[in-house]
């Protein structure tokens, strides 16, 4: 099964050709009194829970434009409608 996600400018394409990341990763911590121990939690360490999430896309190999879709983490598949 290829993995495809569909890119507002290009249409559908191979997720090979996207860079991707989480959207939701939490406020950002203030940076007084903040150790480096907690500021790589913050940047570095992500929950990836099953399900469907909002994520980032960048489509590094086409247009190069940025977007975000929900995702299904547990099948790959775009969500189009996530309240269903």
């Amino acid at each position: 099964m290829s993995f495809m996600i569909e890119c507002p400018v290009c249409g559908k394409r191979n997720a090979y050709e996207f860079r991707y990341g989480e959207v939701d990763q939490g406020p950002r911590p203030s940076e007084e009194g903040i150790t480096p121990e907690q500021w790589c939690s913050y940047v570095y360490r992500r929950p990836n829970t099953g399900g469907v999430q909002k994520e980032w896309w960048c489509h590094r190999d086409g247009c190069g434009v940025w977007f975000t879709i929900r995702r299904n983490t547990t099948t790959n598949l775009q969500v189009h409608d996530p309240e269903e």
